[in-house]
């Protein structure tokens, strides 16, 4: 019998509820899992019934691994418990977007860089969601080309922002079927039938950009630690319940081969090749959703640049954007003896 790992989850929303269900789902070689929270309280997950703890320093005695489940733009978790757990002996995978750029905190998709993993102080952050995307498609061509430029659009569902989103699109929904007035709370327009160019806080270093536009710019140099390559993205709020899409512009030093980066794409980790647009075969959000892997389709040419390409590239944000990732982090880890 290998070694068993004692586990908590921090936070018992989408994110936290899909971490459990990965680390069961996957046979993570837990002893236990302990679900954290701001209160107590039981929760099915998974099929099983958890005790959820209010989180305290305590709480982390004894943890092998601590996973912050943070979603986009929750902050406070992590900031007040994160390096106090490490301090009782944990190693935090944090999903939440506060250590990101910190020069002593690792940013990593398994599949991409686990290389820096082996220098961790014991906190490794996971990237934002719609980054890890993008990557799983563009980093096993960049090691072919060399990536010099990136555009992307993306269409990011609902449930990117957590449950209370999704919960109010399905209300939308069923209001505007019964034709009554459409109610909001989360969005600052009405999500149902629209779309909204608006995810996170404007930002300060790169104006006119939203904060998940900048995620986008800044991780994407850190993990693949190419400081210049440039990257401008517009990110967007789409009426979609699960499921990440992005249309994506990549440039290279060189004139990069359709056909073979169609075959390099369907020899990597974690990425599926869907793309027969003749039969109208690519990927969609929809089905998509609950899968393990990255999926890219519409490969071609771009007219407009030289050494281009474009693509479309959709995964199920809530899963390999954000807890699947974070226990491939754990995984590696120990097939890496960094444990």
């Amino acid at each position: 019998m290998g070694r068993k790992f004692n586990v908590a989850v921090v936070g018992a929303g989408l994110v936290g509820k899909k971490m459990v269900e990965v680390l069961i789902e996957r046979e993570f070689p837990f002893n236990k899992i302990k679900v954290l929270a701001t209160r107590e309280r039981e929760e099915h997950i998974a099929g099983r019934i958890f005790k959820v703890e209010k989180t305290t320093v305590e709480g982390f005695n004894g943890i092998d691994f601590a996973f912050f489940a943070g979603t986009e733009g929750e902050k406070g978790a992590s900031q007040e418990f994160g390096w106090k757990a490490v301090e009782k002996g944990a190693i935090v995978i944090d999903n939440g977007g506060d250590f990101r750029m910190h020069p002593d905190v690792p940013l990593v998709i398994p599949e991409v860089n686990s290389h820096h993993l082996k220098n961790h102080k014991g906190f490794i952050a996971n990237p934002n969601c719609s980054t890890i995307i993008m990557l799983m498609a563009l980093a096993p061509l960049h090691k072919r080309y060399r990536i010099k430029r990136i555009i992307a659009s993306t269409y990011q569902a609902v449930s990117g922002t957590g449950s209370k989103a999704v919960e109010e699109l399905d209300r939308q929904v069923h209001q505007y079927v019964k034709k009554e007035q459409l109610t909001k709370d989360v969005y600052p327009h009405t999500i149902c039938f629209n779309v909204i160019p608006h995810i996170g806080n404007l930002s300060e270093q790169f104006p006119g950009y939203y904060s998940e536009e900048v995620k986008m710019i800044l991780e994407t140099r850190k993990i693949l630690d190419c400081p210049e390559i440039l990257v401008s993205a517009t990110c967007v709020r789409v009426p979609v319940f699960n499921g990440h899409s992005e249309a994506i512009t990549v440039q290279f030093d060189s004139q990069p081969d359709v056909d073979e980066c169609r075959k390099i794409l369907s020899a990597a980790e974690g990425v599926k090749l869907v793309d027969q647009p003749e039969n109208a075969v690519y990927p969609c959000p929809i089905d998509v959703s609950g899968s393990d892997d990255v999926f890219v389709g519409r490969i071609r040419k771009n007219s407009a640049m030289e050494n281009a390409l474009d693509m479309w590239v959709v995964g199920d944000n809530i899963k390999k954007g954000a807890a699947q990732n974070a226990v491939q982090i754990a995984e590696t880890m120990i097939r890496m003896n960094l444990i």
